[in-house]
């Protein structure tokens, strides 16, 4: 009987495997990356300035806002948001779970706050705010049953003109 391992290695070209390797690492390094909100909004705002692009800060209320819930996942979870936001925003979810198991932690959560308080003083959910690098607000806006991925795209790209 031959060890797995040296029937792989008489079967499988090493180059060959090499540049499969290559290929999945970058495929899976660019599917990470695609999906990339930052974990705090000083992170997304550092990224903004170095990068120069927009923030898409995102209140909503992940365990109790149905409206959120279908935001999240008809649009910021489609691959064709997640593929272009990953090249031209920079993402940031203002998130206010209501759920004991959900909870953030403190300081997260007094971020987001004052978050709120500087952009969503109202207290819509879920509201998508655009800010250029400097804060400022480009545009706000909800969640559309009716919009596609392309479309919501469209109207984030409408405030950064």
């Amino acid at each position: 009987m031959v060890p797995y391992f040296e029937f792989l290695n008489n079967r499988v070209d090493p180059n060959r495997m090499k540049k499969f390797l290559t290929i999945f690492f970058l495929i899976v390094a660019g599917v990470l990356h695609a999906q990339e909100w930052q974990s705090s909004f000083d992170a997304a705002l550092n990224l903004a300035k170095k990068e120069d692009k927009p923030i898409v800060l995102v209140f909503s209320g992940s365990d109790w806002c149905a409206p959120c819930i279908r935001l999240k996942r008809n649009i910021l979870d489609s691959e064709e948001f997640k593929s272009y936001a990953s090249s031209h925003y920079v993402l940031y979810n203002a998130d206010f779970p209501r759920k004991k198991k959900n909870q953030l932690p403190e300081d997260k959560s007094n971020v987001n706050k004052a978050l709120a308080e500087k952009y969503n003083p109202k207290g819509y959910f879920p509201l998508v705010v655009v800010l250029d690098k400097d804060e400022s607000v480009l545009g706000k806006t909800g969640y559309n049953v009716k919009a596609s991925p392309k479309k919501y795209i469209a109207t984030l790209n409408d405030f950064v003109k």
